[in-house]
């Protein structure tokens, strides 16, 4: 029986903001025992008690991959799934068997070094290296990366490290990336200019209670930030994998959102 706390589908103006702004948010797009149980598990793996902050000595902590059942019912809600398919595409996507990494953020008057303003470069080129993030690559066509999605597993308030958000930056990374080509541009040349492109753009924060999904566009410019509030964060940041290559040019002009929020960044 599906869950009816769970919310209800994207409706047109939620779709018409996506394009716009380059995110939509999902509040109760998992259920937030979800959350609870996968808070369990996260926790252990931090080595910290969650009931004792002198053990909470770092920042950040990274976790990696986790394909548990808690992880794999999250990302794979009935209300998630109809999301994709309407800012994707039916047929376009991947279902995810696990939520990739967690940065875990705690309390800390220590900058946590990795509060930069970037997008999420999906692809290694041809010379990369695959170690080294700054390499990675993104294209007009965001090839490997169908959205950036935040999943909050932990409620986030404005004090407790919220992602920022550059609202509508992903119209500029598209006019950025258009002269590359497939080749793109690596993370390292995109930041050359700081994304400077984007620095007019207005600020959100992603904010919710344990359970809320951001659905982003992948050319969305965001950034970490110091936690200063009092519980520790819990955020996996998983991509949306593409079963098909985005498409600029449909013969039947069946564009996604996604799709159009890039052809709306080059004026087309």
């Amino acid at each position: 029986m599906p869950d009816s706390s769970l919310a209800s589908a994207l409706d047109d103006a939620q779709i018409e903001q996506f394009i716009a702004d380059g995110f939509v948010r999902i509040d109760n797009a998992f259920p937030h025992r979800l959350a609870d149980e996968a808070r369990a598990i996260l926790w252990r793996d931090t080595g910290c008690d969650p009931e004792d902050p002198a053990t909470w000595t770092r920042p950040v902590i990274r976790l990696w991959d986790y394909a548990q059942e808690p992880f794999r019912l999250a990302a794979n809600t009935p209300v998630l799934h109809e999301a994709f398919d309407r800012l994707v595409g039916a047929g376009r996507w991947l279902p995810r068997g696990s939520l990739g990494s967690f940065p875990v953020r705690f309390p800390s008057p220590d900058d946590p070094g990795d509060a930069g303003w970037h997008i999420d470069a999906s692809f290694a080129g041809p010379d990369g290296d695959a170690g080294d993030f700054m390499s990675w690559r993104a294209n007009l066509h965001s090839r490997g990366r169908a959205l950036l999605m935040l999943f909050l597993f932990s409620d986030v308030g404005e004090d407790d490290a919220p992602t920022r958000i550059r609202i509508g930056s992903h119209l500029d990374i598209a006019k950025r990336l258009a002269p590359s080509g497939e080749t793109g541009l690596s993370l390292r040349e995109l930041a050359a200019t700081g994304f400077a492109e984007s620095e007019h753009r207005p600020v959100a924060l992603a904010t919710g209670q344990a359970g809320t999904v951001y659905l982003c566009h992948p050319f969305l410019v965001h950034a970490a930030q110091p936690h200063r509030g009092a519980r520790p964060r819990f955020m996996a940041q998983p991509p949306l994998l593409p079963r098909v290559p985005l498409s600029l040019g449909r013969d039947d002009g069946d564009h996604s959102p996604v799709e159009r929020a890039i052809l709306r960044g080059l004026g087309r």
